[in-house]
């Protein structure tokens, strides 16, 4: 499960704003690639498939996506991964607080 970088895959952000000024991935997406919302939607393809089985998930995947699926979890626009610094090689786990989905642990690294 990866974001479609589309045109600017294998380009830094620093040498896509020096193409557009003022760019972000969460705001704008990319030309021939995913925009938040794409990505949304098949973050929450992920989560109904494992809240339909009755054991733990393993995710794993880049950054940004997980952040999205982080939002989308806790029923937040898909936007809302911006808020969710992910570290390179970190766990998270994703749970319940009584009914309610939650964060249980987050950027843990060895």
């Amino acid at each position: 499960m990866e974001w479609d970088y589309g045109d600017y895959e294998g380009l830094t952000s620093e040498e896509i704003r020096k193409l557009r000024p003022g760019w972000t991935l969460w705001d704008e997406g990319v030309p021939a690639g995913e925009t938040a919302a794409d990505v949304g939607r098949r973050a929450d393809r992920v989560i109904a498939r494992a809240r339909a089985i009755e054991t733990d998930t393993l995710c794993v995947a880049h950054g940004h996506i997980l952040r999205v699926l982080t939002a989308r979890w806790l029923g937040l626009p898909p936007v809302a991964g911006r808020l969710f610094l992910l570290r390179t090689g970190a766990v998270c786990v994703l749970g319940w607080e009584l009914d309610w989905p939650a964060i249980e642990a987050w950027n843990l690294r060895g």
